[in-house]
């Protein structure tokens, strides 16, 4: 393998300059078996901790209103994302359709016509509803502005068998440019946990009491005003098809007249609540919805673009995995490998940080390698991975006549834990992260463990230490490793 990096060569040459004289030095105190991994988390500094905190915009959505310089701007960040991976991945299938969807998303910011989502359970009353503001008696919701309401119903939510599940259903109203969600009573746990989804998606919501005709007048006042205490945003009343009543009529003569009446829907609140929103806030609807959609597509292409950068950032983890093994396993020494790790490691942030565009100082990856290695340390992950290596070994029956082993597949683990680390944190981040750009500490940690735990299974260790036993040592030793597989 050639090694044209000036980081990794120097650091290699000191390690072995350093080794060479430890043959000549007996008495260098030892480290013990697992030196290497503790001193190489050390050092570094807290450069992490002065650098501020980033978030992907796409992660939490504002609840307050949206103007149109707010949309325009998030429509132009996801036109950069999709202009990215054009440079990135040139012939990729999708470019095309995404950047016809970015012009589309500019043309809706003057749509006139208003998208209304019709949602809620089974049997709620979403289609009579339909009927009966579709039939004229929301004409006063009709304003100069917005000359038409479209209703659309949505999949009742809630249902076990069902041909969408409640998230496509959700994903469905969120195009839409405002929600009537319709209950029959007190709301239900599921019934709360989606609203709440509704208002963190930024939806505006107008929460509908239908068939209220059903409860007695006490128990009508009682079920409204704990929805209103549940959900203080728009909480209306309605009876979009009632139940036939029993009408009297007595007679002069004594006799009684009787017969069934439908009385006509009551939507009253409903459509002066509709009135008032469209009137107030129609543009504002429209541009949340516009800014809905452009996250999403931002959130695809960005998916996309993180999909070609692994398929890059991947080879280069294994090339610097291997080679960290290999140092660690040729240096008798534990206090030694320190020196040759981190310049791989140090490499290897650098390498990554070139694919996601987050571009690192020689000293600033250095220190972002020690920092790692320190959260390595604080979690537990470098006794934990140790343990579990060794166990393996053993398992295997494997001699442990070179005595780097367990050091040499242990560094080679760590970092590829630390790789795939700094991969899933940056594709959380911002596409195109300026240098300088701070790492959010806690988030790192939180990605470390994240990624520690998807790889501790027994399955992966157990091929992943055979990998590393089929590099390390020599092929005369490795039929003792297949042969005690065979046999246990």
């Amino acid at each position: 393998m050639k090694l044209q990096r000036p980081i990794l060569v120097g650091g290699l040459g000191l390690s072995f300059s350093l080794w060479m004289l430890q043959n000549l030095h007996h008495s260098m105190v030892q480290m013990g078996e697992f030196g290497l991994l503790s001193l190489l988390a050390l050092g570094g500094g807290l450069w992490l901790f002065k650098l501020n905190r980033t978030q992907d915009s796409s992660e939490v959505l504002n609840s307050a209103p949206v103007d149109r310089a707010t949309v325009e701007g998030t429509i132009a960040k996801a036109e950069a994302v999709v202009n990215q991976l054009a440079q990135e991945a040139e012939n990729h299938e999708t470019i095309g359709t995404l950047r016809e969807q970015v012009a589309h998303l500019t043309v809706e910011l003057d749509r006139q016509e208003m998208i209304a989502a019709v949602t809620g359970g089974k049997s709620v009353g979403k289609t009579t509803l339909i009927q009966v503001l579709e039939s004229g008696c929301c004409q006063n919701v009709e304003t100069q502005s917005f000359p038409s309401v479209q209703f659309q119903e949505t999949p009742p939510l809630f249902v076990e068998a069902g041909e969408k599940s409640d998230a496509d259903v959700l994903t469905q109203a969120n195009k839409s440019d405002f929600v009537l969600f319709l209950t029959t009573g007190d709301l239900t746990d599921s019934e709360f946990q989606t609203l709440q989804q509704l208002k963190t998606a930024n939806q505006s919501t107008i929460l509908v009491f239908n068939k209220q005709d059903q409860y007695l007048p006490d128990e009508r006042v009682s079920v409204l005003e704990s929805l209103k205490h549940r959900m203080p945003s728009f909480v209306v009343a309605t009876t979009a098809s009632p139940s036939p009543i029993k009408v009297r009529k007595h007679q002069e003569d004594g006799w009684v007249q009787e017969w069934l009446e439908v009385p006509a829907p009551d939507i009253q609140q409903l459509t002066q609540q509709l009135g008032e929103m469209l009137t107030q806030q129609g543009p504002q609807l429209v541009w949340a919805t516009t800014m809905r959609k452009a996250l999403l597509l931002k959130a695809e292409a960005k998916n996309l673009l993180n999909g070609t950068r692994r398929d890059r950032a991947v080879p280069v983890i294994e090339q610097h995995q291997w080679i960290a093994a290999a140092a660690a396993f040729v240096n008798p020494v534990p206090a030694l490998d320190i020196l040759a790790t981190a310049a791989i490691n140090a490499q290897m942030v650098m390498d990554l940080g070139g694919i996601y565009q987050q571009r690192f100082s020689l000293e600033q990856a250095q220190t972002v390698a020690g920092t790692m290695g320190s959260l390595m340390l604080k979690l537990g992950l470098v006794e934990l991975s140790s343990k579990a290596i060794g166990t393996v070994l053993k398992s295997n029956a494997v001699t442990f006549v070179a005595g780097g082993l367990v050091q040499g597949v242990s560094a080679a683990y760590l970092t590829r834990i630390a790789g795939l680390s700094l991969v899933e944190y940056f594709q959380q981040q911002e596409v195109a992260i300026n240098s300088g750009t701070a790492l959010n500490l806690d988030k790192l940690g939180q990605t470390l463990q994240k990624v520690f735990q998807q790889s501790q299974q027994i399955g992966f260790l157990q091929g992943f230490v055979k990998q590393g036993v089929g590099r390390l040592l020599p092929q005369a030793q490795q039929p003792q490793l297949i042969e005690s597989e065979i046999t246990a």
